[in-house]
């Protein structure tokens, strides 16, 4: 049994840095000293969904120990954590869709513990089983995950940057690479310069995109983005609804048709039909950021031949998937120690948040 430093949030809206415990792997489990977790939006949410759990689901470290079903990791390896589990067995799974496991997804598991989970009772937060986030519980000194959830680093790189790879650098390449498949020569509006958006940035750059236009309201963002890939810049106003406006500028930057590719990773529901209007005729709009709320849109908007796709994780099948963004950043390709904008330790994660609010970082990682 190790005792160890996590961030537990209550449930309620707030959390605190709590000793919790946990026992040893079992069977295909594996235990891994946590080195670095990224902070993101959405482990700020976490705090508020209805039940305790330990914080953090982007993050980096060592192998300690493995369960004796473990084939192919060893204590010492290095390891990049993803929440996307799958079990290669589901119709999903088999169908090349491993980031929607139908058995291991913890988006899919809806509130339940899915079955990407480590034995719950494994962990405890006062002598109580307490849950993980999305399976993995990286805002921990140690946690115990399955092993598909880890992925061997195979190169050189500080665990910081290897942490990010796991949620939003996987999600905005892959949205590009993956899902939508965006071609050498193309033209691409990314609407929101965040985490998430500078990655599509890269994954446009990475692409061989010739035209990269990043759209957001903050001017010190725009011109972030142009250290990742982007070609052109749109200030926005917040005044501008729907960005109507924004998109008629971007339209006068692609012939006046319109982008063949759009990327919404603004996360702001009242946006959700904002790329539709940057896209020309038989265009393509991805929804990036996981807006879930009910929107209304347009159907003009649509016309004509547009698409309009909403992909997970970007579409991510980590064990191919993570050793190429590895490579990429071996190459010099693609930008993630830069991306970190500042580190913190565990108990500075409120700083950490603030940051992340104020939009003072492109990434603000927990280093252990």
């Amino acid at each position: 049994m190790i005792h160890c430093k996590a961030a537990v949030a209550n449930g309620k809206g707030s959390f605190s840095i709590q000793e919790i415990s946990i026992a040893e792997p079992q069977g295909d489990e594996v235990l891994v000293e946590i080195k670095a977790a990224g902070v993101c939006h959405t482990d700020w949410d976490s705090q508020s969904w209805g039940k305790p759990l330990v914080m953090g689901h982007e993050g980096a470290g060592i192998v300690k120990q493995v369960g004796s079903n473990v084939k192919s990791l060893k204590v010492g390896d290095k390891v990049m954590l993803n929440w996307a589990i799958p079990c290669y067995e589901c119709f999903q799974c088999q169908e090349g869709n491993q980031h929607i496991c139908e058995r291991n997804s913890a988006v899919t598991a809806g509130n339940k513990v899915s079955e990407g989970h480590a034995t719950f009772t494994s962990t405890t937060f006062k002598d109580i089983a307490i849950e993980r986030a999305f399976s993995l519980g990286t805002m921990s000194e140690y946690t115990l995950v399955r092993e598909a959830a880890c992925v061997k680093m195979h190169v050189e790189m500080p665990f910081s940057s290897a942490a990010i790879v796991g949620c939003g650098v996987m999600t905005g390449y892959g949205s590009v690479v993956n899902a939508a498949k965006v071609k050498s020569g193309s033209s691409v509006v990314v609407l929101g310069t965040g985490g998430v958006g500078l990655n599509v940035i890269q994954g446009a750059r990475i692409s061989g995109a010739g035209k990269i236009i990043a759209v957001d309201i903050n001017p010190l963002r725009l011109e972030m983005a142009k250290e990742y890939g982007a070609t052109h810049t749109v200030l926005a106003e917040k005044s501008d609804k729907g960005l109507t406006e924004a998109a008629k500028v971007v339209k006068s930057m692609t012939n006046g048709r319109g982008a063949d590719y759009a990327f919404e990773c603004t996360a702001i529901p009242e946006l959700g039909a904002a790329p539709l209007a940057m896209v020309r005729n038989a265009g393509m709009a991805v929804q990036v950021s996981g807006i879930e709320q009910e929107i209304v849109i347009d159907m003009n908007l649509f016309e004509w031949d547009k698409i309009y796709i909403n992909p997970l994780y970007g579409k991510t099948r980590p064990q191919i998937d993570f050793p190429i963004l590895q490579d990429l950043y071996a190459k010099g390709e693609l930008i993630l120690d830069k991306m970190v904008t500042r580190t913190y330790s565990l108990n500075d994660l409120p700083n950490a948040f603030a940051d992340m609010h104020a939009g003072r970082n492109a990434k603000g990682v927990i280093v252990f």
